[in-house]
């Protein structure tokens, strides 16, 4: 995936503040040399960060007529408004050795006899990984199949297969779940108790007052 930046001179709250009215976005790029300032058009890199490989893929980056590879290390929202304050990326090659989140694909889900056959839930309990590995292996996503999913069946970090180099970071963790299968909780039928309405209180008759009486 590709993107262009520029390079950025000023530095500072009040250049950044600038930038930002002129619908820019400040950031750095650091590693393998010195790490440069740059700027980017904000309404492009707002909707690159809409799409999940720009988060987690090599990016190729054009910066005063060079291209090089990096990776996005993190960027900085407004609180509540849809703007993008500050981005940082990180320069690598086929052999810096990186840490990064990667997404899980999950397939054939609605195929397994789990779901076809015994019409179980299927419960992602985890939608991406940490892994380590070179840049150059770095996938974009992680694909699970779940295909032969049955009825009690879990799925652990030890049953995906990855590609020689690639490690999960589990933080502690040996082997943790992925996916589980839970039967359907059967529908409970609802059961209405009935209601008692009260009878209205028959009308009693006023008692007449001494002036009637004296008729």
């Amino acid at each position: 995936m590709k993107f262009t930046a520029f390079e950025r001179t000023l530095q500072g709250t009040g250049a950044s503040r600038r930038l930002r009215n002129a619908q820019k976005v400040p950031g750095i790029v650091y590693g393998a040399g010195t790490p440069a300032m740059i700027e980017l058009d904000h309404n492009a890199l707002f909707f690159a960060l809409k799409k999940e490989a720009f988060h987690s893929s090599i990016l190729e980056m054009e910066l005063a007529g060079k291209s090089e590879q990096v990776l996005l290390r993190d960027y900085q929202m407004h609180p509540f408004r849809p703007i993008v304050l500050h981005i940082d990326f990180q320069r690598v090659d086929a052999t810096t050795k990186i840490v990064k989140k990667v997404p899980l694909h999950f397939i054939n889900e609605e195929n397994s006899p789990a779901v076809k056959t015994d019409s179980c839930v299927v419960n992602h309990v985890v939608t991406e990984l940490r892994i380590s590995c070179l840049a150059s292996q770095l996938p974009e996503f992680l694909t699970i199949d779940l295909g032969n999913l049955a009825k009690g069946q879990t799925l652990h970090v030890n049953d995906i297969q990855l590609g020689d180099g690639i490690k999960v970071m589990t933080q502690g963790k040996p082997n943790p779940v992925i996916v589980s299968v839970s039967a359907q909780a059967a529908e409970e039928e609802a059961v209405v108790a009935p209601v008692v309405v009260a009878a209205p209180a028959a009308p009693t008759k006023a008692k007449k007052t001494e002036k009637q009486n004296k008729k």
